[in-house]
């Protein structure tokens, strides 16, 4: 078998591809070599049944390093279906997890760049592609969804979830 190492032009053009194909259908995360979210216990839930669908929650990700909304309220028992919509011009990503999870998957990804791989607590979305995520909130608190492109959570592309 052989190994390609890719540089300069060929790894941003593998990314792209990779981008097109995971990203465009409204795929994507880092659950490989155990980058994937871990969900400690509390309120941040667990995948949903789309069969089960309370509502849909519609969200934007923006080159402002902005959700739109940026802060939800839902009620404990709902099943919510996200339908995110990369509106700018860059790579976006949602992950919803705690604040620790979200903290250490970002260093993570900043060791990992460009790993795109399909995970249900998260997706990556290439300019103009449209996703969604359907979630289970089961306890009462305060669930952290943000971007994890390396320094997208930094310039301020964080969310919470209100769970009632």
């Amino acid at each position: 078998m052989k190994t390609f190492f890719f540089s300069g032009i060929l790894l941003p053009m593998a990314l792209l591809i990779s981008q097109g194909t995971a990203l465009g259908q409204g795929m994507g995360g880092h659950s490989s070599h155990g980058m994937g979210v871990k969900h400690s216990p509390g309120p941040v839930g667990k995948p949903g049944d789309p069969a089960k669908i309370s509502r849909t929650i519609e969200i934007t990700l923006q080159d402002t390093m902005r959700f739109t909304p940026d802060t939800l309220t839902v009620k404990v028992g709902e099943t919510i279906r996200f339908t995110l919509k990369n509106e700018g011009k860059l790579l976006h990503e949602w992950v919803i997890g705690s604040q620790e999870e979200l903290k250490e998957h970002a260093e993570a990804m900043r060791k990992m760049p460009g790993k795109i791989e399909a995970e249900p607590s998260m997706m990556g979305l290439a300019p103009g592609k449209t996703g969604s995520i359907v979630w289970l909130f089961n306890e009462r608190g305060t669930v952290t969804f943000a971007c994890l492109v390396p320094g997208h959570m930094e310039a301020g592309m964080v969310g919470a979830v209100v769970v009632e």
